[in-house]
């Protein structure tokens, strides 16, 4: 039995455990139920599948479910994108193990170093793959942390939040925010099972936070595309900032995240202050 065939069928124990009976359209039969969720068979009936054959996906056999049937898993269980997305890669990745590889070096081509330069006034980080933090603009740097003054090893956006204690009280929401990290960097590793950087961040991670080690054993995933972070800055005090990320064709395993905040809002003021505050020779009025 392999680690990722266990890690499948714990996540479909899980994504079991979490759908809601009264959303299937099943009957009841009478029987109480002394487990959260759906029972084995009615995952079976719902997706269409022997009892015996799902039981045995969720001890983690050697099984490689086929298209057909992950897409009616993906049913009977209501998994969102993110939940589609780690449950496809998952079995992907079971059924073509490949030797461990060393973490592959990662690097940010020039024209993106020249675009994120040209985000004078916008907070810009980009994220490569185990949610490392690639490259940053003045104004990122200057509202979460100098990513570029840690060391190479230290820079992960993750690590950063689960472990540095200025990201704590940075966000007014840094629960949410690290738990969605957490449920990121899943998503991450079971596109590369196998790359060494993934187990380097999570055996780091498991022995100093014991938030991580339950977020993690949730197995629960997330995709970030678009959302908020509610921010009390040292210096400009209390903001929020939208975020949305741009995902590059030529590099899908780089992404773009762009801070923005409501024009004319106290969060733009704040904003406006900041990039002030980083950027002293700039003309106050083009910040605006």
């Amino acid at each position: 039995m392999s680690d990722l065939h266990r890690e499948l069928g714990a996540f479909l124990r899980r994504a079991r455990a979490d759908r809601d009976p009264q959303d299937t359209g099943l009957l009841s039969d009478g029987r109480i139920r002394r487990v959260p969720g759906l029972r084995r068979e009615e995952v079976a009936l719902l997706a269409g599948v022997s009892a015996d054959y799902y039981t045995r996906l969720e001890q983690g056999r050697h099984l490689t479910p086929s298209p057909q049937v992950l897409d009616a898993l993906v049913r009977a269980l209501g998994l969102d994108d993110a939940g589609q997305a780690y449950l496809r890669t998952l079995s992907a990745a079971a059924g073509t193990r490949q030797p461990r590889t060393r973490p592959a070096a990662q690097r940010v081509r020039p024209g993106l170093h020249q675009l994120l330069g040209s985000f004078s006034t916008q907070p810009a980080l980009i994220l490569g793959s185990r949610t490392d933090v690639l490259a940053s603009t003045t104004l990122a740097r200057a509202l979460f942390t100098d990513f570029e003054a840690l060391p190479a090893k230290n820079r992960n956006y993750a690590r950063w939040l689960l472990l540095d204690n200025d990201a704590r009280t940075l966000f007014l929401d840094w629960e949410e925010q690290a738990r969605n990290a957490v449920e990121a960097l899943r998503l991450d590793a079971a596109r590369a099972p196998d790359d060494a950087g993934v187990q380097q961040i999570v055996g780091e991670l498991s022995v100093a936070s014991a938030e991580f080690r339950h977020w993690w054993s949730d197995r629960r995933v997330h995709q970030r595309t678009h959302g908020t972070k509610r921010l009390y800055h040292p210096v400009v005090g209390e903001l929020d900032v939208q975020f949305e990320t741009l995902t590059l064709p030529g590099d899908p395993s780089q992404v773009i995240y762009v801070y923005t905040t409501e024009p004319g809002s106290p969060s733009n003021q704040a904003l406006t202050l900041l990039a002030s505050w980083a950027h002293p020779d700039t003309d106050r009025s083009a910040l605006s």
